[in-house]
């Protein structure tokens, strides 16, 4: 099998061409190699490539930037994707893509279920929600896993800037009243890779046709961004263990809305493939302990 990986040097690329290795012959292109908002380079590289399976681990990111940036956002993270699609079909590809908690409002009080509305609040989740419609609509063999809170010790994250910010400050006010699930980037590759090897010891077209759809991927678990910090003061080697103060999100504005409460139900994706996923905290500690 032929795999093709964008986004190399994200942080989830980076981890699937590790996690993948033993599945066939990977090729991982970074943005140098294949710019998502470069459409035509896009198309040309899959045609080049020739994939039997692409997985789609680069996006645009940056979610309060993506709020006067909605044209590249919307290029990058739904015109892309709809693009390689349509080049997955003409190949007779499927196609692996990930999405995110923010297509929803976090009006919910319960976890959200894929067949529940979306409703994103900001630029970034409308774009994103926009990619997974036109992968859908192309209506090739796909997987759409929607994570959330994804992090790591590359990149840029919410992790290392506590780290960072844990050393140059006395005192980290973060905000307390948002919910959801920080994710390990590492627990999304292989859970991806697992997945994948399910299909290639099965008829494979025959596995596609039964699994293609929405799945939720994210870890075990709910927590705060302010349980979280402390929980990443807690566990790390941070000599400096700054006073942490909660606030709400009012008292910490910024250009993009975040749904207030974001926890996605891995009932799903546990049920159709038969995996348990790990509690946010135990990937936490494992993360800071073995992530190198």
């Amino acid at each position: 099998m032929r795999i093709l990986i964008t986004g190399k040097n994200g942080q989830v690329g980076y981890e699937l061409e590790r996690s993948l290795q033993s599945l066939g012959e990977i090729i991982a292109l970074d943005r140098g190699q294949m710019d998502l908002s470069n459409l035509v380079q896009v198309r040309d590289v899959v045609r080049m490539v020739k994939p039997n399976l692409i997985i789609n681990a680069a996006a645009y990111t940056a979610v309060d930037k993506a709020e006067s940036e909605p044209e590249l956002a919307m290029r990058i993270n739904a015109e892309a994707p709809g693009v390689m699609a349509e080049e997955a079909k003409t190949l007779g590809a499927a196609m692996i893509h990930y999405s995110t908690d923010y297509v929803f409002d976090g009006a919910k009080a319960t976890p959200y279920v894929e067949i529940d509305s979306t409703g994103p609040i900001n630029i970034y989740g409308a774009t994103k929600l926009a990619g997974e419609q036109a992968i859908q609509e192309v209506g090739i063999p796909h997987l759409i896993f929607r994570t959330s809170w994804v992090y790591g010790m590359r990149g840029k994250n919410f992790l290392l800037t506590i780290l960072r910010l844990a050393q140059e400050r006395d005192e980290l006010r973060i905000v307390g009243d948002q919910h959801g699930a920080p994710t390990w980037c590492r627990t999304i590759a292989d859970t991806t890779a697992g997945i994948v090897s399910l299909s290639e010891m099965s008829n494979r077209e025959e596995w596609w046709q039964k699994s293609s759809g929405i799945y939720h991927l994210t870890a075990q678990g709910q927590t705060t961004w302010y349980e979280f910090t402390r929980s990443i003061l807690e566990l790390s080697a941070v000599e400096k263990k700054p006073t942490l103060t909660s606030i709400t999100t009012d008292g910490y504005p910024l250009p993009a809305a975040r749904p207030q409460y974001s926890l996605l139900s891995g009932v799903k994706i546990q049920d159709a493939f038969n995996l348990m996923l790990p509690d946010w905290k135990v990937a936490l500690n494992n993360c800071l302990k073995n992530d190198h």
